[in-house]
């Protein structure tokens, strides 16, 4: 940790308070930062470990619950076919809370609403799991993040805190993405911070892990308070890496070092 905030105090130095944008033509997953090995892992089904959230998200989508007696497949069937392409609209606008919602969000208000059960707590395993089975429907699809004039407040938001220092390190999210990626932090590759592989397996967790739990690790980092999961400015930043991210493909479940 203490290499990591030398090495991210150093950027600080570096680089200006402002960062221009990746052009759609440079931009790169994270995946393409990765060695051989682990790119095999993400790419081989049987190999790929965030694969047993997805098994395990397959289970809790047939499983009745809550006082109304049912499952997520009671009201959207097969997901291969009705889930396909939803992880990667979202975050997107939700009507009832006048706000953007993230995937976690939406599959929680389905919870509450429709099947009468308490919502499942952020990085639990259940709510990880049908996380990584939604998304994997979208698998190989391009993020479209759509933005109107009710997610563009929203959308800017999120933006401002991706360019606003932070923390002791006084560091923002631009510098280190958008100024330094491909460059060597603390002995690993910045990658350009496109989120197109969540939930993600990471070797470092040893375990499946949600954006926000990433993001999370990032403030913590800059040495700034991390913000509790499901707060808006969260998801107000996980709207812009997406929206920053549209046309890329989705990958998940990923697979980060």
């Amino acid at each position: 940790m203490r290499r990591l905030c030398v090495a991210l105090g150093a950027i600080a130095l570096a680089v200006s308070a402002f960062a221009a944008e990746i052009p759609p033509s440079d931009r790169r997953s994270g995946y393409d930062f990765m060695s051989r090995e682990t790119r095999a892992m993400q790419d081989d089904d049987t190999a790929n470990p965030g694969m047993l959230s997805v098994l395990e998200g397959g289970t809790l989508w047939t499983r009745k619950a809550g006082g109304a007696g049912k499952a997520c497949a009671d009201c959207h069937g097969d997901a291969r076919t009705s889930m396909k392409g939803v992880a990667a609209r979202h975050p997107s606008f939700d009507a009832a809370r006048g706000r953007p919602v993230n995937l976690e969000q939406r599959i929680n208000a389905c919870r509450v609403d429709r099947q009468g059960t308490p919502p499942l707590a952020y990085e639990s395993r259940e709510l990880l799991a049908l996380s990584a089975y939604v998304a994997r429907q979208s698998r190989g699809r391009p993020i479209e993040i759509a933005v109107d004039a009710r997610t563009q407040p929203f959308l800017d938001a999120g933006r401002a805190t991706f360019h606003r220092r932070q923390g002791q390190l006084n560091l923002s999210c631009s510098q280190c993405h958008d100024d330094q990626w491909g460059r060597s932090l603390a002995g690993n590759t910045i990658p350009q911070a496109h989120p197109t592989g969540y939930p993600i397996y990471r070797l470092e967790w040893q375990a499946v892990g949600s954006l926000q739990r990433r993001l999370r690790n990032c403030f913590v980092g800059l040495r700034a308070e991390a913000y509790e999961y499901g707060a808006p400015e969260l998801v107000d930043l996980e709207l812009f890496l997406m929206w920053r991210a549209r046309g890329m493909t989705f990958e998940a479940p990923a697979v980060r070092p």
